[in-house]
């Protein structure tokens, strides 16, 4: 461990003119180091956030929320801004949003800034001054934000203005904003080779592979990549458009069915277009996993309690929103930030339990 000189001077035995530059001295660490670690970032090893403690402690140092937001001219205020683009009314919300937006909230709990949550439709042009201005946020966290979405040319503008927006997502081309997402590409391989292991030749792909979502397009690119390295070649037949909902899972296989396209593994680039395609291959007397593997991504809590329990890609909503919360504070303090990119793992459940014929 690194060891610290306590220094004398006024700056030290003045309680009043302690600070955590001179926290950050002492313990030879940066800045804003010591603001996460008394902040209890999980980003900050416990060895460094121990030692940071304990000079803070001996030096009788508290964080004063209200003077520091004086000073930052900030009201500890975050928006969280989920987009409903063309949804209906009564359509329920994304399973993983609602995930994100619970684990969001505890991050800003735990960091003591109050959080505003709206819902948005396309039909709400002037969405960014309800919250630039009116609600006086320091910053904003988007959700479901898509790539050609007619917010895009109203995002670029208010970022070239200064003001503090992270986005959940994959990157995209020249953004301006910062963004935050798990490694699609990645996962999409992983889960493929999975299924490829499992003994399935004949995989399909539920799910849309334009530009938007990006997400999609990583996850297939992921399936692409890993039917390559295994020697299976890439059949357009097996790709069947698909968006996050049961209803298109499910319409998604009855078009599979209808091609006679043969298939012995669905690879559903969500969890909730799995769902609806296990139903669908139930209504067409078909097993899973005995005739055919699923698997989603995602990881949503009703997967694990599906029948059969569903094989997916975890995205941790915990860490995300630990992500997008420390990255936006960074972003409003003035810190250097960038777009990150959070590994995704396999979990592994009933719906691909099937001896491997490898």
């Amino acid at each position: 461990m690194r060891q610290y000189a306590r220094r004398e001077g006024p700056a030290i035995h003045n309680k009043r003119k302690v600070n955590s530059l001179i926290i950050a001295h002492l313990a030879g660490v940066s800045q804003p180091t010591v603001s996460r670690a008394l902040r209890g970032s999980k980003r900050i090893s416990e060895s460094t956030r121990q030692r940071v403690l304990q000079i803070a402690n001996e030096l009788n140092y508290k964080v004063d929320k209200h003077a520091s937001s004086m000073r930052s001219h900030r009201n500890g205020t975050l928006a969280l801004l989920i987009f409903e683009e063309g949804t209906l009314d009564d359509t329920p919300i994304n399973p993983f949003f609602a995930e994100l937006l619970a684990s969001v909230t505890r991050i800003c709990t735990r960091y003591r800034n109050d959080l505003v949550i709206s819902f948005l439709r396309s039909e709400q042009q002037d969405w960014q001054s309800d919250y630039e201005d009116s609600k006086g946020v320091d910053g904003i966290i988007l959700l479901g934000l898509c790539d050609e979405s007619p917010f895009r040319g109203q995002l670029k503008s208010m970022v070239e203005r200064g003001v503090h927006i992270v986005r959940w997502g994959a990157a995209v081309p020249a953004q301006l904003e910062v963004s935050v997402g798990y490694d699609n590409f990645q996962g999409g391989r992983d889960i493929t080779r999975h299924l490829l292991e499992r003994g399935a030749r004949r995989i399909a792909f539920l799910g849309k592979v334009g530009d938007s979502p990006r997400e999609f397009s990583e996850r297939y690119r992921g399936y692409c990549a890993a039917l390559a390295e295994c020697g299976e070649a890439v059949c357009t037949e097996l790709q069947i458009e698909a968006m996050s909902s049961e209803q298109s899972g499910h319409a998604a296989v009855k078009a599979l069915m209808k091609s006679g396209t043969r298939f012995d593994a669905i690879f559903a680039a969500s969890d909730l277009i799995a769902i609806g395609a296990i139903r669908s291959l139930r209504e067409q007397g078909l097993r899973v996993p005995t005739d055919v593997l699923v698997a989603g991504f995602d990881d949503i809590l009703f997967g694990g309690f599906f029948d059969p329990p569903l094989t997916t890609v975890h995205q941790d909503t915990n860490s995300a929103a630990e992500f997008l919360v420390e990255t936006l504070l960074s972003l409003i303090r003035g810190e250097p930030v960038h777009n990150q990119v959070i590994p995704a793992r396999l979990v592994l459940r009933k719906s691909t339990e099937r001896q491997s014929r490898l």
